[in-house]
């Protein structure tokens, strides 16, 4: 903008120079074409100006060049003007856009840039705000109910020396898994903190999936029985991928337990594994209560629960599949959930090899 100005500030100057000369040369050829009475006020008029006729010139040049650099210089100011205003929108930015002149629309589009930018990373700032309050609320409330329940038990178990033994066996296992239940609440804020704080290192190494799966479906047996579940797997033999084994098995363990969690009694887990070309495709599916779109939708947030009552009978403080997503997805990966006629699927797809996406 500086150097479009500049040179039509030259080409005004010269076009004022050049016409000033040629009205000079036009006025000079009429004049001198023209028959004067010697006593004419014009042409004593013109004839002292013609005797003085550099000075005039000097006149008429200086008036010009101050008037055009006048208006050129106010230009440049009229601009910083704007520049100013539109600084201070952009110390309080506002969805409204920022209007310059036409011959501002560069400025223009790019202080918008930023104002736009500005007005994002408020919005990001007081979300991440949020964020911290809803976790401060969640780890007290999650953690106040088991804790409750050991601080009375362990009370009863104190000022009631003479309950049976029976009765004390009893009170200390519930109290002995109320504080392992602290310890995965506790756990589970440490794990989506440090995800969050860093960038997730992967210690990839060669693992025989089908054979994870079938160990990880193994473990969960017992808790089967309780619900009188049971699994049916269809797992392609010896499939081998590179991953992180420990963070892999993290995820199949949430993805199974929650479906465990929400599975109605005496139905059937469904684990399904397949290859595509460079990608393995695992599902699992449950037969449960349809989730609804909404909370479909959200079923990956943090500390999002599909129970609003926020039990310990199904499951954690909300993290297990938020912090599945973070892996899967640092993976290179992509998971997946859907809801319909009382089914709920989760399909996650791995590359074989990690090394070549992260």
């Amino acid at each position: 903008m500086t150097r479009r100005l500049l040179i039509q500030y030259i080409i005004a100057i010269s076009a004022y120079s050049v016409g000033l000369i040629l009205l000079a040369m036009a006025a000079v050829t009429v004049a001198s074409q023209m028959t004067w009475a010697i006593n004419d006020p014009l042409y004593i008029f013109l004839n002292w100006i013609r005797q003085h006729y550099l000075v005039w010139c000097g006149i008429f040049f200086f008036g010009g060049w101050s008037f055009i650099t006048y208006r050129y210089m106010s230009k440049p100011l009229n601009y910083l003007d704007e520049v100013l205003t539109a600084a201070e929108q952009l110390a309080q930015p506002t969805k409204e856009p920022i209007v310059l002149t036409r011959a501002m629309k560069t400025v223009q589009d790019e202080l918008n840039l930023v104002r736009e930018q500005a007005v994002q990373n408020s919005l990001a700032a007081k979300m991440a705000e949020q964020r911290k309050n809803d976790l401060i609320v969640y780890l007290a409330h999650d953690l106040k109910t088991p804790l409750t329940s050991v601080i009375g038990y362990l009370t009863l178990l104190r000022d009631e020396p003479w309950i049976s033994p029976e009765s004390r066996a009893k009170y200390t296992g519930i109290a002995l898994e109320k504080a392992e239940r602290l310890e995965n609440l506790v756990n589970e804020f440490f794990d989506i903190t440090r995800f969050n704080l860093s960038n997730m290192p992967l210690e990839p190494e060669s693992v025989n999936l089908t054979r994870m799966m079938e160990q990880i479906a193994d473990e969960f047996k017992p808790v089967l029985k309780e619900k009188n579940l049971s699994f049916h797997l269809e797992l392609k033999p010896n499939i081998a991928i590179l991953c992180d084994s420990e963070k892999m098995e993290r995820v199949f363990d949430n993805l199974i337990r929650n479906a465990i969690n929400y599975s109605y009694k005496d139905s059937e887990i469904r684990i399904a594994m397949a290859m595509e070309g460079k990608v393995v495709r695992l599902v699992i599916q449950n037969t449960g209560k349809t989730i609804p779109p909404e909370k479909l939708e959200r079923i990956f947030e943090q500390f999002f629960r599909m129970d609003s009552a926020r039990t310990s009978a199904t499951g954690g403080a909300g993290l297990g599949l938020a912090i599945s997503k973070e892996i899967v997805e640092a993976h290179g990966g992509a998971i997946d959930a859907r809801s319909e006629n009382e089914h709920i699927t989760f399909t996650v797809e791995l590359p074989l090899d990690c090394k070549k996406i992260v």
